[in-house]
């Protein structure tokens, strides 16, 4: 491949991480809403007020919140796949 060719090619990586970088993601489950950015940075936690929470179901929530940080997470890491992974060929721990 021509320097010009990986040039084109690593400004095209750029401008798509850029994108993910900037776009937020959503995990979420029946009590806990949760976004984060493509940098995964945790930008929200909302935690749904209308169930009544007693002080032995704290375990639980935070059982929820992990658990919807985790599908956040996940989402940001099939967006990098799903955009970059033809740059990579599949190479895992690239971006």
């Amino acid at each position: 491949m021509n320097p010009q060719a990986l040039m084109k090619q690593y400004r095209e990586i750029m401008k798509e991480q850029e994108r993910i970088n900037n776009t937020t993601f959503e995990g979420e489950n029946s009590l806990v809403k949760v976004k984060v950015n493509g940098k995964k940075e945790v930008l929200e936690v909302k935690i749904d007020r209308s169930t009544p929470l007693e002080e032995d179901d704290l375990e639980s929530l935070e059982d929820m919140i992990l658990l919807a940080v985790n599908n956040a997470m996940n989402k940001v890491d099939k967006e990098v796949e799903n955009k970059l992974g033809k740059y990579t060929n599949g190479l895992p721990g690239f971006f």
